[in-house]
């Protein structure tokens, strides 16, 4: 496996091998925080592609190339997903795929609740 120097070329590969097999193709991120080294791989058992970079400078591309591919499995756009959260959040779902439930939400709904602070009480002369 040989690692691709320039991230357009691995980027544009990347989503072509997507494309070509979606059902075939796995996706891994590996980061080690000690080596500061963040290593792509995505690979459909034929072909294998790898990304090595030590720079913090790939992160945002990083996000976008992650953006890009969850669209695509998802069949969606990232701007339709931002519509459905919103509404399915306001309107209660009626039936299909369960609505997302934000995770403050989630917890203050658990009925957990705060303790009251006692008042000091004064000696009365």
């Amino acid at each position: 496996m040989v690692y691709i120097q320039s991230w357009q070329e691995f980027q544009d590969a990347a989503e072509a091998l997507y494309q070509k097999s979606p059902n075939k193709v796995r996706y891994c991120v590996k980061w080690r925080s000690c080596e500061g080294k963040l290593v792509l791989k995505i690979t459909d058992d034929i072909t294998c592609l790898k990304f090595k970079t030590y720079s913090s400078l790939y992160l945002n591309r990083f996000e976008a190339l992650n953006l890009s591919l969850m669209e695509k499995m998802q069949n969606r756009r990232v701007v339709e997903l931002a519509v459905q959260e919103t509404t399915s959040r306001d309107v209660p779902s009626t039936g299909g795929v369960p609505s997302a439930t934000p995770i403050s939400s989630a917890v203050t709904a658990g009925g957990v609740k705060k303790k009251k602070k006692k008042k000091p009480m004064t000696a009365a002369t």
